[in-house]
């Protein structure tokens, strides 16, 4: 899978990169991921795991286009109190957003399939059969 994310505090680019994520951040645009994902492989397959706390299995949409893995959802919060409540500290909000993935040639797209439970979806993109990786003995003859 062609994503990849480095934290390196050490690197000038990314105190670079920081510095203009604080900027935008003063202004309430933020260049978090959301949701905040991990993907792993195994043998047989590729792995996603999408955090999704507070999300319901309908608010979010999953699909594959052209090779790309695509997670949405448009929930949003509520912009205004409601004449029942009035919010005194409000941290946990819901924004639109879309995360994109390229897939790799080696992914059966047909057979990807996913769980959703308590807030976290899990996505399973098996690989092709004729790609997973086996070992091959090479049977040596004795010339003695």
């Amino acid at each position: 899978m062609k994503y990849y994310i480095s934290y390196n505090k050490n690197n000038p680019v990314s105190n670079f990169e920081s510095l203009f994520n604080d900027i935008w951040s003063d202004w309430g645009v933020s260049s978090s991921k959301i949701p905040p994902v991990d993907v792993y492989e195994t043998d047989k397959a590729y792995m996603v795991e999408a955090e999704l706390a507070g999300y319901k299995q309908d608010e979010v949409q999953v699909n594959v286009d052209k090779h790309v893995l695509r997670l949405t959802s448009s929930k949003q919060s509520p912009k205004e109190d409601s004449k029942e409540k009035k919010s005194l500290v409000r941290e946990r909000y819901y924004k639109p957003f879309e995360r994109s993935f390229s897939l790799p040639e080696d992914i059966d797209e047909s057979a990807i399939s996913g769980e959703f439970s308590n807030g976290l979806l899990v996505l399973t993109l098996p690989k092709k059969e004729e790609v997973q990786m086996k070992t091959i003995e090479v049977k040596i003859k004795n010339n003695d």
